[in-house]
Protein backbone atom coordinates (compact mmCIF):
# COMPACT_ATOMS: atom_id res chain seq x y z
CA UNK A 1 0.00 0.00 0.00
CA UNK A 2 0.95 3.41 -1.19
CA UNK A 3 0.76 6.65 1.04
CA UNK A 4 0.62 10.19 -0.22
CA UNK A 5 3.37 12.42 0.68
CA UNK A 6 2.36 14.77 3.37
CA UNK A 7 3.11 18.13 3.61
CA UNK A 8 2.09 20.43 6.41
CA UNK A 9 -0.13 23.83 6.00
CA UNK A 10 1.88 26.81 5.76
CA UNK A 11 1.10 30.25 6.75
CA UNK A 12 -1.25 32.37 5.31
CA UNK A 13 0.70 34.99 3.48
CA UNK A 14 -1.21 37.66 5.04
CA UNK A 15 0.03 36.67 8.15
CA UNK A 16 2.98 39.45 8.00
CA UNK A 17 0.48 41.54 8.61
CA UNK A 18 -0.30 40.20 12.12
CA UNK A 19 0.50 43.84 14.38
CA UNK A 20 0.59 42.86 18.10
CA UNK A 21 2.67 41.97 21.26
CA UNK A 22 3.08 38.48 22.45
CA UNK A 23 4.99 37.41 25.75
CA UNK A 24 6.05 41.38 26.05
CA UNK A 25 7.57 40.61 22.24
CA UNK A 26 6.27 42.98 19.41
CA UNK A 27 5.66 40.30 17.12
CA UNK A 28 6.76 42.77 13.75
CA UNK A 29 10.19 43.46 15.39
CA UNK A 30 11.18 40.04 15.33
CA UNK A 31 13.96 39.65 12.93
CA UNK A 32 14.46 36.15 13.18
CA UNK A 33 11.70 34.45 10.54
CA UNK A 34 11.46 31.22 12.51
CA UNK A 35 11.32 33.00 15.38
CA UNK A 36 8.28 35.32 13.89
CA UNK A 37 6.27 32.78 13.05
CA UNK A 38 6.43 31.13 16.37
CA UNK A 39 5.02 34.23 17.73
CA UNK A 40 1.97 34.36 14.76
CA UNK A 41 0.94 31.00 15.77
CA UNK A 42 1.53 31.57 19.80
CA UNK A 43 -0.49 34.83 18.91
CA UNK A 44 -3.23 32.85 17.41
CA UNK A 45 -3.31 30.23 20.18
CA UNK A 46 -3.68 33.28 22.90
CA UNK A 47 -7.17 34.60 21.02
CA UNK A 48 -8.67 31.29 21.11
CA UNK A 49 -7.66 30.08 24.45
CA UNK A 50 -9.72 33.66 25.48
CA UNK A 51 -12.79 32.17 24.10
CA UNK A 52 -12.76 34.36 20.43
CA UNK A 53 -14.16 33.05 17.36
CA UNK A 54 -12.26 32.56 14.47
CA UNK A 55 -14.14 34.68 12.33
CA UNK A 56 -12.78 38.00 14.93
CA UNK A 57 -9.27 36.68 14.96
CA UNK A 58 -8.89 35.99 10.74
CA UNK A 59 -10.73 39.55 10.35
Amino acid sequence: MHLPSLRAPGLHPNSVLIKSVVCGVRVEAVEDRLMQKIRFLDKLIDEIAKGKAMEKILR
